[in-house]
């Protein structure tokens, strides 16, 4: 359970938390593939091969271990792979990418996101902590949030402790007296709570909690049922 008489400050994740992350990309690499087929046509027979790009991705990490786990970085160097194998110019990589994360950007909240967010900023700081690559301003909740850390500008993601302690230091707190709110059991829930924070599950999908060696933490189905549920809790 959660002691909220503690809690001075929110950290907060984004993907699947706030809107969810893979209708969005789904989205975005279609607005790439259309990009592709007119500047880089040759291209075109391999995108149409089911799980291709997909693969290329996958194989990044290995390809290029110094990346770490920079999404942004991976993306671009696999869209310069698919490139290089379809006969294009690599450089193109580039504007691509751009294409692409301008497209990542636009994201359809969960309808309880925003008004959460309100809610939740009228009562504490807080601060967006995200293995992924979403930018703040250009999704437009950076009013929302004193500082934002990814692996880009911290070099390391979750279940790493530093991104969490890092989160509790710029809001001016101890990691005791954050509260993390987040949809992955491992990076946000077990990581938070490991780092010292204490942590809300957001299970949207009614999801069975399989860490044996830990008791189901406190957890809602909703950001609106967190928020309803505060009165009565804090």
């Amino acid at each position: 359970m959660i002691d909220f008489s503690k809690i001075k400050a929110i950290s907060l994740d984004l993907d699947d938390t706030l809107w969810p992350v893979w209708p969005t990309i789904g989205k975005a690499e279609e607005t790439l593939a259309l990009w592709l087929a007119e500047k880089a046509p040759q291209t075109v027979p391999l995108c149409a091969i089911p799980g291709y790009q997909r693969q290329i991705r996958e194989e990044m990490p290995a390809l290029r271990p110094d990346l770490g786990n920079d999404l942004s970085a991976l993306r671009r160097e696999a869209i310069r792979v698919l490139l290089q194998r379809a006969g294009e110019d690599p450089q193109l990589a580039e504007p691509a990418f751009d294409v692409f994360f301008e497209a990542r950007q636009r994201v359809t909240f969960f309808d309880d996101a925003l008004p959460a967010l309100q809610f939740l900023k009228a009562k504490f700081p807080m601060v967006a902590l995200s293995n992924g690559n979403a930018d703040l301003q250009k999704v437009g909740i950076d009013a929302y949030f004193q500082a934002a850390f990814n692996p880009l500008n911290l070099g390391v993601g979750k279940p790493d402790p530093k991104m969490f302690h890092a989160g509790a230091q710029a809001l001016g707190v101890l990691p005791e007296q954050v509260l993390h709110i987040g949809d992955d059991p491992h990076l946000d829930v077990l990581a938070a709570q490991r780092a010292g924070l204490q942590a809300v599950w957001v299970n949207r999908e009614a999801k069975a909690w399989t860490h044996d060696t830990q008791a189901a933490p406190y957890t809602v189905s909703s950001l609106k049922q967190l928020c309803d549920a505060w009165p009565l809790i804090h």
